[in-house]
């Protein structure tokens, strides 16, 4: 089938994108948040098309991803006319666990017919308040980097974007006292400056913003990875962490309690205990090279491709039926 969806997530696509149908993704003059057009720095096969909004006007369309609030008239208009979950059918794909009044708060797609809502995690579903809209949930999958773990730095490597305008939420506060455990190498877009803002000397907050084609080896070479994060929905970042055999400190907050089970790294809710992970990994590269093995197999069981594309074959046919 052929299916409009928008560039929003790059490592969520990626994995998406691998299915049998082909993707239509907008492309605009100026590349902005609503044309992206296909990646850049990831890998996405040849049945991933880029069309302008005048060429998708007249497209052949079986379904319509949506993954924002605004994407619904936008596609409208860009559609000639044609509306998603009327005209066309759609999925409604939410990406984020809820801001605002938790755990009171509506989704946009809240008491909707015409669509399907599906969350990315347990917890988002659990969290936003979905109406009487069909929902379902399909966990993440991930493309296998391969077992690139060395740990042969013994440093922690953080993955986030935005630190410094995302700050609590991104546990950015958190850093400062977990740099003392481990120096960090803090990896994502506009890092930069971060570990001035923080008071924290270059050798104990070092950051890079680099392309997903080195990220992974990088990543690899740390002794650990950290997950700060207070509150997201499953940061993408994680599992990809595991997946290259790396043993995690975790924040056991929002989905992270289900993603990282024992025997793979630390989940707590006191920053203390994951400095102490840290502090234990960088005494005891073996105990790290075996919990991120066991990290590794974990991941693949749980949010392994195949799965993550057979789930979502079954909500797009279902979809198309209604």
């Amino acid at each position: 089938m052929n299916i409009l969806l928008w560039h929003v997530h790059g490592s969520w696509t990626t994995a998406f994108v691998q299915g049998p149908h082909t993707y239509l993704v907008p492309v605009t003059e100026d590349r902005g948040p609503d044309g992206l057009g296909r990646a850049r720095t990831y890998s996405w096969p040849d049945s991933v098309r880029e069309l302008t909004p005048d060429q998708l006007r007249d497209a052949p369309l079986d379904l319509v991803l949506l993954q924002r609030p605004h994407e619904e008239e936008l596609a409208a208009r860009w559609l000639g006319g044609r509306r998603p979950g009327r005209d066309i059918p759609a999925v409604y794909l939410e990406h984020n666990a809820p801001g605002g009044n938790v755990p009171d708060t509506p989704h946009p797609c809240a008491d909707r017919g015409d669509l399907t809502l599906v969350h990315v995690t347990h917890f988002n579903r659990l969290f936003w308040d979905n109406g009487t809209t069909r929902t379902e949930v399909i966990e993440h999958g991930i493309v296998d980097p391969g077992h690139l773990y060395t740990g042969d730095l013994p440093r922690a490597a953080v993955v986030v974007n935005e630190p410094l305008r995302r700050g609590r939420t991104t546990g950015t506060d958190l850093l400062p006292a977990l740099s003392e455990a481990a120096p960090l190498d803090i990896f994502g877009m506009r890092t930069e400056g971060l570990a001035r803002h923080l008071g924290l000397a270059p050798d104990r907050c070092a950051t890079a913003d680099l392309p997903q084609s080195e990220l992974h080896a990088a990543m690899a070479r740390r002794r650990l990875y950290l997950h700060p994060v207070r509150w997201t929905s499953l940061g993408l970042s994680l599992l990809e962490a595991m997946h290259l055999g790396m043993p995690v400190a975790a924040l056991a907050t929002t989905e992270a309690t289900e993603a990282v089970p024992p025997g793979t790294g630390t989940l707590s809710t006191r920053p203390r205990a994951l400095a102490d992970a840290a502090r234990h990994y960088l005494r005891n590269p073996a105990a790290a090279a075996e919990d991120g093995a066991r990290a590794r197999d974990a991941a693949l069981a749980r949010y392994g491709l195949k799965r993550f594309l057979d789930d979502w074959e079954a909500v797009l046919e279902e979809a198309l039926r209604r």
